[in-house]
C-alpha cells in the first residue's frame, strides 16, 4: 500500500491542526493555573493584612489564642478549594489530551489492521498459518494495550476519589469543635 502525495499532505495538515489544537488547550490550562495562583496570592495577601491588624489589636494572651484558633478553619477551607480547582483544571486539560491520544491510537490500530488484512489477502499460497499466527499476535497485543488503558483509567479514578475523601475528611476535622479544656 503506497501513499499518494495528496494523502501525505492531508495527513500532515491533520497532524498540524491537531498540534495547534492541543497547544491551544495547553496554553488555556496554563492561563487557568496562572489565574488561580494570582487569585490565591491576592487572597493570601489580603488575609495576611487583615490578620496582622487583628493581631496588633489583641489585648491579652487569651484573645491572641482565640484569634489563632479562628484562623485555621478559613485557611483549611481555602486550601481545599484551591486544591479542588487545581484538580479540575489539570483533570480537564488531561482528559482533553487523553481524548486526542485515544482517537489517534484508534486510527493507528485501524490503519495497522487494514494493512495486515491487505497483506493477508495478497499473501502467497500456503502462508495462511503464518498470517493467522500474526493476526493472533496482533489481537493479543491490542487486548494487552486495552487492559493497560483500562487499568490506568481505573487507577486515576481511584486516586481522584481518594483525594476527594482525604480533603473532605481534612475539612471536616478542622470544622469539628475542639474538646473542652480540663482545668
Amino acid at each position: 500500500m503506497t501513499l499518494t502525495p495528496e494523502q501525505v499532505i492531508a495527513a500532515n495538515k491533520a497532524n498540524l491542526e491537531t498540534l495547534v489544537g492541543l497547544t491551544t488547550k495547553a496554553f488555556y490550562g496554563v492561563e487557568q493555573l496562572i489565574e488561580l495562583n494570582l487569585a490565591a496570592a491576592k487572597s493570601t495577601l489580603a488575609d495576611s493584612q487583615k490578620q496582622t491588624h487583628a493581631a496588633l489589636s489583641v489585648k491579652d494572651a487569651q484573645e491572641l489564642l482565640a484569634l489563632q484558633a479562628s484562623l485555621f478553619q478559613p485557611l483549611a477551607e481555602k486550601a481545599v478549594a484551591y486544591n479542588r480547582h487545581l484538580i479540575e483544571i489539570t483533570t480537564g486539560t488531561g482528559s482533553h489530551f487523553q481524548g486526542h491520544v485515544d482517537s489517534k491510537v484508534a486510527e493507528a490500530q485501524k490503519a495497522f489492521h487494514d494493512m495486515v488484512d491487505n497483506a493477508a489477502k495478497n499473501a502467497p499460497a500456503g502462508s495462511e498459518a503464518a498470517v493467522a499466527a500474526f493476526k493472533t499476535a496482533v489481537a493479543a497485543g491490542n487486548n494487552a494495550l486495552e487492559s493497560v488503558q483500562k487499568a490506568v483509567k481505573q487507577a486515576t479514578e481511584v486516586a481522584e476519589a481518594n483525594y476527594k475523601n482525604i480533603t473532605d475528611t481534612a475539612l471536616k476535622s478542622t470544622t469539628a469543635k475542639p474538646a473542652a479544656k480540663k482545668r
